[in-house]
């Protein structure tokens, strides 16, 4: 049994990997969009490195969060047009292992590289040296959370021609949490105080996303299908 469960997993995870892989220019365009939007914030406002620091958590968690809405949509639509959902909804694995392999596959292609690039985006914003881990590691949890909370709604809109915008709709109000706590987490090291309580709720969203959002992108499938 656990074979069956660990191999539909892996068979999926290695699947979107190499699709990923594969159209890596689709890939590159959630992190450009990061690194430019990021890029010109500071531009556009006083040079100043005390007032970049403070507009440096906010900034930089709306961008991560924009960058990962914009390729969620994508999740499973390609398996829905050319029929692969439908095999993978009437596999013997239980569904939610599969979906648990795409949606880490999309948390390692686009989650993981926004957090490992982001001290680049905080030496921009003259972050302080005390920040960049915790900004690494909110980062890091908080976007595995985007990614499963965003295949729920692209699950729910995986049948619409133009979902995009009722995906954000769906996905917003479920973002904000995360947006509050990752950017308290960055701002708390900034302001010398502990950050560990911000990232300890991070990691308790990302246990409840881990439990809850297969078996709610499941019955979305089945019902989309």
């Amino acid at each position: 049994m656990s074979a069956v469960l660990s191999g539909g997993f892996s068979a999926y995870l290695y699947r979107d990997l190499l699709l990923a892989y594969r159209c890596r220019s689709d890939l590159a365009r959630p992190l450009i969009f990061f690194l430019v939007v990021s890029t010109l914030v500071p531009l556009g406002v006083a040079p100043e490195p005390a007032r970049l620091a403070a507009l440096a958590p906010g900034i930089i968690w709306i961008m991560a969060l924009l960058a990962s809405l914009l390729s969620i949509e994508s999740l499973f639509s390609s398996d829905f047009q050319d029929g692969s959902l439908e095999q993978m909804l009437i596999a013997p694995n239980l569904l939610a292992m599969p979906i648990l392999g795409k949606v880490t596959a999309h948390w390692l292609v686009i989650g993981l590289p926004l957090a490992l690039i982001s001290p680049l985006i905080g030496i921009m914003f003259s972050l302080p040296a005390v920040a960049m881990v915790p900004m690494v590691l909110s980062l890091a949890l908080g976007t595995a959370v985007l990614s499963f909370i965003g295949a729920v709604g692209a699950a729910l809109t995986l049948p619409l021609r133009k979902g995009g915008v009722l995906l954000a709709l769906l996905v917003m109000p479920l973002y904000m949490p995360v947006l509050i706590f990752g950017s308290a987490t960055i701002q708390s090291a900034v302001d010398g105080l502990a950050w560990s309580g911000s990232l300890a709720i991070l990691g308790a969203f990302l246990a409840i996303a881990m439990a809850l959002c297969p078996l709610a992108i499941a019955a979305a499938l089945r019902l989309s299908s």
